[in-house]
């Protein structure tokens, strides 16, 4: 029997959901992660993607009304 590590099948679960989700044309915050798809670590999801090959781009985004500053991750040529 093999043994499967529980906290990699969800990774790449993850990362699956990820993928699909930014491929179809949106935007992604570790906050919509975290709602979405139940990931608190959004930045080892991009980097699992961007190590298979995905183009996954990134920028600052500044909130005016908190005043905070956050990165949202983005495919430019999505299908």
């Amino acid at each position: 029997m093999k043994n499967v590590n529980q906290n990699e099948k969800t990774s790449q679960t993850q990362n699956n959901r990820i993928l699909h989700y930014l491929q179809t044309g949106n935007r992604l915050t570790s906050l919509d992660a975290l709602r979405l798809f139940g990931c608190m670590r959004l930045s080892a999801r991009i980097y699992d993607l961007k190590e298979r090959g995905y183009l996954i781009e990134d920028e600052f985004v500044h909130d005016e009304q908190t005043g905070k500053s956050y990165k949202a991750y983005f495919m430019r040529d999505s299908v």
